[in-house]
């Protein structure tokens, strides 16, 4: 029995997943009755995932700032952090441009779908919801919490960072009299990174469930309408993540199987689950095993959820061309310019809303008086772009964890290289 536990432990986490990827995709093409019926399976595991992530978060975070008591360099990491965000970001941004021109995903698209009253109701909905056109004040006011419990129960990451840095800083000012309160918040550091591999263990059941149920519900036929689309955005995340990957192994000096290898694993869940909350334990796992100290991961990780949308920004940039050339606008060089930046400040925020991006979207095409049927297009297949989009935004946090810790002269090589040693052995 103890063997037979042993030799399982060595099969990686992402070949099960992989499996259940598989399987999930049979399952939902041959029993898409029954595959249907699995989705509270899956809910089920996000919802084990998302019990991890406060506790997880406010225990890294403490320590990695108090346990170093090094409150000065705080503020130039977040400095340097939303500098990193903004760069990345608007390069996120124009490769969606440059894309959507070259491709024109919109143009000779057939408009006849099927699309409801019921959607294109949905869809006026979405755009005309406060979420939508939320404020940079609204914005501002949301970072701070009215109560933790609360924060931790909706899953702000946000407001969870803000109370964590708080408390660090109160831990640090009573000085050795909250020595136990670190201690104690270091096991339960521990605890948690023992749970997230516990929880890992259902993961492939999760996926199986999410990808049965949605092939299920869909259809795989639904694709060949949208296929110009789906390949347009994820050749445009593909040409990013590659961008973003050769650039910053150049600047960190990184071996790039080795950064490969250490992202595998939650990015596969991501993709596979559609939640950046299911991936993240498991990155800020990843990450600190790949030689970045537990501070930046702990802060840089969860502010980029609401700052660094990489994916999400090149979906937003890419679709709202596919929309405005499926009417037939043609948009200037000077409105595409003002709608990006419109996109890229209201996407800010509101990372944890399911359809946020389709909100966002939505939200900004009424704005500017364009329709939206295009966005009711969408709807059918949000799930599938979801997933690329999805991906690349964890993606993207995981290697600014790598930058930020790097530009701080705080990366362990060593620590890195005996990740990669160890990865090759498995």
């Amino acid at each position: 029995m103890e063997a037979g536990v042993c030799r399982l432990q060595h099969i990686k986490l992402t070949k099960f997943i992989f499996i259940a990827l598989v399987l999930g995709i049979v399952t939902g093409f041959v029993f898409p009755d029954f595959a249907v019926k699995l989705a509270p399976v899956s809910t089920m595991f996000l919802n084990m995932v998302k019990m991890i992530i406060a506790p997880l978060l406010f225990s890294t975070l403490v320590i990695g700032i108090a346990g170093h008591g090094d409150i000065k360099s705080l503020g130039k990491i977040g400095f340097k952090t939303i500098i990193y965000f903004e760069v990345v970001t608007t390069i996120a941004l124009i490769i969606g441009l440059l894309i959507g021109h070259f491709v024109q995903p919109g143009t000779g698209v057939n408009t006849d779908f099927a699309v409801s009253s019921q959607s294109m109701n949905l869809v006026n909905q979405m755009g005309h919801s406060n979420l939508a056109h939320h404020s940079l004040s609204a914005m501002i006011v949301d970072i701070v919490p009215s109560s933790v419990i609360k924060s931790m129960a909706d899953g702000n990451l946000l407001q969870i960072v803000v109370f964590s840095l708080f408390f660090a800083l109160a831990v640090c000012a009573v000085g050795e009299k909250a020595r136990p309160v670190l201690n104690l918040l270091n096991s339960v550091s521990e605890i948690m990174f023992k749970f997230t591999e516990y929880v890992m263990w259902f993961a492939p059941v999760g996926v199986f469930a999410a990808i049965a149920s949605t092939i299920g519900s869909s259809g795989v036929s639904i694709l060949k309408n949208y296929i110009k689309v789906i390949c347009s955005l994820y050749f445009a995340l593909a040409v990013f993540v590659v961008f973003l990957v050769i650039l910053v192994c150049s600047v960190v000096k990184l071996p790039v199987k080795g950064l490969i290898k250490a992202i595998k694993d939650p990015a596969l869940l991501a993709f596979t689950t559609a939640s950046s909350e299911a991936a993240l334990p498991k990155a800020m796992e990843q990450m600190e095993k790949f030689g970045v100290p537990k501070n930046i991961v702990g802060f840089v990780m969860p502010t980029g959820y609401t700052f660094n949308l990489d994916g999400s920004t090149i979906y937003l940039s890419l679709t709202a061309l596919f929309a405005t050339q499926i009417c037939g606008i043609s948009l200037t060089l000077e409105q595409q310019i003002v709608m990006m930046f419109a996109l890229m400040f209201t996407s800010k925020g509101v990372a944890g809303v399911p359809r946020v991006s389709l909100v966002v979207l939505a939200g900004t095409l009424t704005s500017f008086g364009y329709p939206l049927i295009g966005v009711a297009i969408l709807l059918g297949i949000d799930q599938i772009l979801d997933m690329g989009r999805t991906t690349v935004n964890l993606i993207g946090n995981c290697i600014a964890t790598i930058f930020i810790s790097r530009w701080e002269n705080e990366f362990d090589y060593e620590k890195m290289n005996e990740f990669v040693l160890a990865s090759e052995e498995d």
